[in-house]
């Protein structure tokens, strides 16, 4: 499999080659074109009750697709609708990624996208419950908000990370989702959950927020939406 991912780092795009018979996973409504010899086959993102979940509680699509070439070589592209970069990491078979729940775009077939439960720790990797642990042996592709700030850690070496910005990091690491400062800190600084994250193992964070993006693009929105139910 030969793979390109083409106007990084804002609007980035995966584009993939694949040779007779190879297949690509992908998230459910990532394809941006193909050609005419790809065929798709539909399937449940992992076992009925772990899509569900997901589905319904963690607010992706309970399906992945996968994608073969038939009858000789194909090309695909690949797409997430957040604007930023696309990231691949190689997985071994002994090292594998805790990934935030939407950063996921496409992996080899090989890797398994197993649901984490997080139990009360509401508000790591943005606003949900879930985030993916990914195992196996290959390429998986994942897609940030903005351009990608890599972190080494090693053993006993920490950071920490606004829930917002984390993308990805080893799970050779620990982590622990706490408050930022007390009370006072949490509601004037700005800050809210963050993930200490320690190694040894690599730590992915996303430099643009989208949550401060919801929040600017309602700044300049809402004087107009307020306008316009004034003016019913």
């Amino acid at each position: 499999m030969e793979y390109e991912i083409k106007y990084r780092p804002s609007y980035s795009m995966l584009v993939v080659k694949l040779n007779q018979g190879e297949t690509i996973t992908a998230e459910a409504g990532a394809m941006t074109y193909m050609t005419p010899n790809i065929q798709m086959k539909t399937r449940a993102r992992a076992g009925v009750l772990d899509s569900i979940k997901l589905g319904v509680l963690g607010g992706q699509s309970l399906f992945v697709n996968d994608y073969t070439a038939v009858g000789g070589p194909g090309e695909i592209a690949l797409v997430s609708a957040p604007l930023g970069d696309i990231e691949r990491l190689t997985l071994d078979g002994r090292k594998g990624y805790i990934i935030q729940r939407s950063a996921y775009i496409a992996s080899d077939p090989a890797i398994e996208l197993d649901i984490k439960w997080q139990g009360f720790t509401k508000g790591i990797f943005g606003q949900g419950l879930f985030m993916i642990k990914t195992s196996g042996r290959g390429d998986l592709f994942i897609n940030t908000f903005g351009a990608i700030d890599k972190h080494e850690l090693s053993a006993g070496e920490s950071l920490i990370v606004d829930n917002f910005h984390l993308v990805a990091f080893s799970d050779t690491c620990s982590y622990e989702v706490r408050r930022m400062g007390g009370l006072k800190e949490l509601a004037l600084s700005g800050e809210g959950l963050v993930v200490e994250v320690r190694g040894p193992g690599e730590v992915l964070i996303q430099t643009k927020s989208i949550s401060e993006f919801a929040n600017w693009l309602w700044q300049l929105l809402e004087p107009k939406v307020r306008a316009v139910m004034g003016a019913r």
